[in-house]
């Protein structure tokens, strides 16, 4: 096959304990997904999921050492959201919430790395949110752990300190909409496919980062990612 140019690179997560790595298909996310960050973002009520999309070139792979993400251009509040990322390996199309479970591969830490202005901006004026949330290398996230190694966590700390300072710090039990609810969900709009990503949203606490910031995020049961904001 001869292509018009080189196509791009695939983008790969690397899987604890293995050699293997897990190609990164596409990037759905869950917005407002835990009580207070919808209200801190101005919204009191639950509504059901929403869902938006980062490229796979978003994908930062985090393994072992702190990785590194530029401040992007055309921002002035660029933040942090910490979220329990899951890992689809099985082909699911309108399955139930019982079935659910059964098409996840794994569990990771993520980063949903925002330009905050631009995505409020983009909301008063009721247009898409691309600007603000889907760009390149806005989605650091860890090692992938299999289901195999540490089930389906229901309940687990989840936290994000910058240079040492609490910033974020919650329960992924307190999601809105939990894992299978999101995952039967999105299955009724979309087939579901090996390699997709979910990030299934961030509780309170929100806030900017600078260059030269470290980032460190935590789940409990599943490690953490040092990300580092680079000039």
């Amino acid at each position: 096959m001869k292509y018009t140019f080189s196509p791009a690179p695939g983008y790969v997560l690397p899987v604890a304990g293995s050699d293997e790595q897990f190609p990164v298909n596409r990037i759905f996310c869950v917005g407002r997904n835990y009580a207070a960050h919808a209200r801190e973002m101005g919204q009191d009520e639950r509504e059901p999921p929403f869902f938006f999309m980062k490229p796979a070139s978003a994908t930062v792979a985090v393994n072992g050492q702190t990785a590194e993400i530029p401040y992007p251009p055309m921002t002035g509040n660029f933040h942090h959201e910490i979220e329990l990322v899951v890992a689809i390996g099985r082909q699911g199309r309108a399955v139930s919430q019982d079935e659910a479970e059964s098409l996840v591969y794994g569990y990771a830490v993520g980063l949903d790395m925002t330009r905050r202005d631009l995505q409020l901006e983009a909301r008063d004026k009721g247009r898409p949110w691309e600007f603000g949330k889907s760009f390149s290398q806005s989605a650091p996230i860890g090692a992938i752990r299999r289901v195999a190694d540490v089930g389906h966590p229901k309940s687990a700390s989840i936290s994000v300190a910058v240079n040492g300072q609490p910033r974020q710090a919650s329960d992924i039990a307190k999601l809105i909409w939990s894992v299978p609810e999101c995952i039967a969900f999105l299955s009724q709009f979309e087939t579901l496919q090996p390699g997709d990503l979910i990030m299934t949203g961030t509780p309170e606490g929100v806030g900017a980062v600078v260059v030269g910031d470290l980032m460190v995020g935590r789940i409990d049961g599943l490690g953490e990612i040092q990300v580092r904001v680079a000039g």
